[in-house]
């Protein structure tokens, strides 16, 4: 079985449920740190250093379209209205200058959590992500990780088991022959990366909701974690994990997943901003305490809802 072993980069200790919010949220495209002009839409970054792998030159690369770019720029404006507080007024509130090191990080941890906290209370559970024809797939549908698409796991289907824990009462790992089992579920949405670009696919597979009540999960839980065999690792507030659209997804474009895009198992998640939709899953966990993730651990808005 393969180890997986949590990034090294720091993240807030000891955050519990009640101190990052309930429920999940529709809105976390802004950053603390981030300021919005008003001059044209823009289309939220991350910092340089980590961010992740962007397509690579021989794929199309795709930008929002005018009418996305509006309401991309729209949500961050409408969470920084309802936030309230830029890093400047932060940084006066608390004292701090950009030179404190460890007390800017701690008011920015602060911010992003009560950023969630927002998102959270603002998500609809159950209003959709809208949906497309098949005429408006995007072909080809572009790579994206954080390494070059070269580096994509390779995992051998005889050995491989889905392993749960965590807050449920069936503990037993799952193959995918018994996924797929499971009643299926297929949508064409839009795939909105937090570089700037966005891509429609079509993905099937088992409405993770109906996998949860299946593995008898606590429902009323914090959170739904998930880590990867490209060590990658990401969670779900509990609200978002039922959503009627929140997906463990076996295909794509009505095919077994590719290797790229996810295969065996991967997150279709059409309310999260993509590096919120885990690939190659390897196990899932049901829990209480704050899981974090390969990016939110490094500073990206924890919710990210679009």
């Amino acid at each position: 079985m393969t180890e997986y072993k949590k990034s090294p980069h720091s993240e807030p200790a000891g955050i519990s449920r009640d101190q990052l919010g309930a429920s999940p949220a529709r809105f976390g495209l802004a950053q603390p740190s981030t300021a919005v002009s008003q001059a044209q839409p823009v289309h939220a970054q991350p910092q340089p250093d980590v961010s992740p792998t962007r397509p690579s030159a021989t794929q199309a690369r795709f930008r929002l379209e005018p009418a996305q770019q509006k309401q991309l720029y729209r949500l961050q404006r409408r969470l920084l209205l309802r936030s309230g507080l830029t890093l400047g007024a932060l940084t006066l509130l608390s004292g701090c200058n950009m030179q404190d090191g460890d007390g800017v990080d701690k008011v920015l941890w602060a911010m992003s959590r009560w950023n969630d906290r927002v998102q959270g209370w603002l998500f609809g559970g159950q209003r959709l992500a809208q949906t497309y024809g098949a005429d408006r797939l995007t072909r080809p549908f572009p790579f994206n990780a954080f390494y070059p698409e070269d580096n994509v796991p390779e995992i051998d289907l005889s050995t491989y088991r889905l392993e749960v824990s965590g807050r449920i009462t069936d503990h037993q790992p799952w193959t995918l022959e018994k996924l797929r089992a499971l009643p299926q579920q297929s949508q064409i949405t839009r795939l909105i990366c937090i570089e700037g670009w966005s891509a429609i696919g079509q993905w099937s597979g088992v409405p993770l909701r109906l996998f949860l009540e299946r593995i008898g999960a606590d429902l009323h839980a914090g959170f739904v974690s998930f880590r990867c065999a490209d060590r990658y690792y990401s969670s779900l507030d509990m609200a978002t994990a039922l959503h009627p659209q929140t997906t463990l997804a076996l295909d794509f474009a009505g095919k077994t997943l590719p290797d790229s895009f996810g295969f065996p198992l991967r997150l279709r998640v059409p309310t999260k901003l993509g590096f919120k939709n885990a690939k190659h899953i390897v196990a899932i966990a049901v829990t209480n305490t704050y899981p974090g993730g390969y990016w939110e651990d490094q500073g990206y808005n924890w919710f990210s809802g679009i």
